[in-house]
Parts: C-alpha cells; structure tokens; sequence
C-alpha cells in the first residue's frame, strides 16, 4: 500500500516540478535569441516570438507545453533549429546513461569493499591507509582528478585515449573520474555502517557461538551495514545517469550534463526544463526502487 501510494505521487510532484522549472526559466534575465550572432530587428523578435508562443501568458504556454509532455513531446529547441528536444536528449542520453552507469559499478566496486576492510581492520595500519584513501577520493574533485589521468596514463603512457567517446578504451578515464569521488562516500558509508553493525549485540552473540569473523562478516554484518549505501544510491545514480558537466566537458563525452549548461547560458528553454523533468522522474523512480530494496535488505522496516 506505501508503494502504491508513492507510485501515485509521482505524477502530480511532477507536474509540480516542471511548473517551478518552466516559469524559472522564464523569469531569469535573458532570453533564448539574445545571443544571436546579429541583433535582430523587433520585427524579427516579435516572430520568433509568435512561432513559439513566447507571447503567450505563462498560464498559457505552460498549459500548451503539459499537453505537448504529455504526448512524449518536449517541443522543439529554441536554440538549435530543426531539431527537437526528444532529439537532442536521445542524442546524448544513452551516452550518459553508460557513463553513469559504468561510474556508479565503479564507485560501488571500490568503496563497499574498501570501507568493509577500513572497517575490520581499524586500528591497523591499512584500516587507516582505506580510510586515508577513502578522504583523498572526496577531497579531490573530478576537476583535478581528470587532467591528472589525462597527463599520466594518456600522454605520458599512452595507455588510454585523451578524450572523446568512441571506443571501449575512451570509457576508463571519464569513468574512473566520475566515479572515484563517489567510491570515497560509499567507502566512508560502508565503513560506518559496518562499524556500528559490528558493534551490536546479536553480532556479539554470533561470535560467542563460535562463527569465524570470515562468517560473522558475510552472513550477519554485510547486509544492515550495506543499508546506508543502499539509501544513498537512489540519489546518486539519478545524478550519475544524467551527466556531469565537469567530466564530460574535460573528456568531451557528448553527454546531457554539457548539455544542461550549455543550454541554461543559451536560455534554450525547452531543453532545459525537459531535461529537468528528466532528472525529476530518474530521481523519483529510483527513491521508490531504494525503498524496495531497502526493504528487501532488511524485513524489519517498515514504511508509514
């Protein structure tokens, strides 16, 4: 029943959302043709204007824009001629899609591991080397991790490509980009969990029964402890899956996260208020997915 009813909001949040996004973009200062390489003549403006009803009231337009998304239609570019907003998103989502997708295995593949082992062996000289590399992942950003790979294992060793996206081996680097600062949350995550797991009492119980650390660990501890990453992800992978300006513009990945900037300068207002509701729905879907599996995870919560 708590499923269902989160099921049924997600429409109307939606609307909601596209509503806040449609009228914000359109109360900022500039607008979709004053970057025209001439300046248009008021007879031009008032044209273009009337061809994409930006003469409307915003009651207007946004009732004529609902409509049109609720057909699967996000209208067309104000920025980009002839070419529509379910064009341009299909161009560069897939591409954000793999490289989200291919970060967010990165990320969980190093930081759950790592923070289970930073976690055990507290105390001990590699526990705080884990934890110690779990710091220096959130503390460097992708802005200066990129340039770093580029110089060391693409020009110095001439392991993996500069930059662009086609080919398997231009993948590595943007996605070790993205996904190592992630990697160090998920670490630090895993490893408070993991600690506070191993400190209860049914833990303790377990070991006066005899089980080895090696069982206490996978059978008993990994599951609560790995519930704090799994609360963590529904947020993380929408973000993930709708790019990241800062990577894919060092690696000139032609993703949506170039695309959302570059379309909030250009004021392209339909590209970006399609690729909100993008977001919105990936952010939405994936909560309610989190909760399933958190749920999963541990049949002992319970949702009001």
């Amino acid at each position: 029943m708590y499923f269902l009813k989160r099921l049924l909001l997600v429409p109307p949040l939606l609307i909601g959302i596209t509503f806040l996004a449609f009228a914000l973009v359109r109360v900022a200062p500039g607008g979709p043709f004053d970057r025209e390489r001439a300046p248009a003549s008021p007879e031009i403006e008032r044209s273009l204007q009337a061809r994409y009803h930006l003469d409307e009231s915003l009651g207007r337009q946004f009732a004529r824009y609902l409509v049109g998304v609720l057909h699967g239609d996000f209208g067309p570019s104000l920025k980009y001629r002839n070419h529509t907003v379910n064009d341009i998103i299909g161009q560069g989502l897939p591409v954000s899609l793999l490289l989200g997708g291919l970060a967010f295995c990165f990320a969980l593949g190093i930081g759950v591991p790592l923070g289970v082992h930073s976690a055990v062996r507290k105390g001990c000289w590699d526990g705080w080397a884990s934890a110690g590399l779990s710091l220096t992942a959130i503390c460097v950003p992708g802005l200066v991790l990129g340039p770093v790979l580029i110089m060391v294992f693409a020009i110095q060793l001439g392991w993996f490509p500069v930059a662009l996206w086609t080919s398997p081996g231009h993948m590595v680097l943007p996605t070790v980009t993205l996904g190592f600062y992630f990697a160090g949350r998920i670490s630090r995550l895993m490893r408070e969990g993991t600690l506070g797991v191993l400190r209860s009492e049914y833990i303790r119980t377990a070991r006066a029964k005899g089980l080895g650390e090696g069982a206490v660990l996978f059978r008993h501890a990994l599951r609560p402890a790995i519930l704090p990453v799994v609360s963590y992800s529904g947020p993380l992978l929408a973000e993930l899956l709708t790019g990241s300006f800062v990577v894919e513009n060092i690696f000139q990945v032609p993703g949506i996260g170039v695309l959302m900037v570059n379309s909030s300068l250009n004021r392209d207002y339909t590209v970006v208020v399609g690729l909100v509701i993008l977001y919105a729905a990936l952010l939405l879907i994936l909560n309610l997915v989190v909760d399933g599996l958190y749920r999963l995870l541990d049949p002992r919560v319970t949702f009001e």
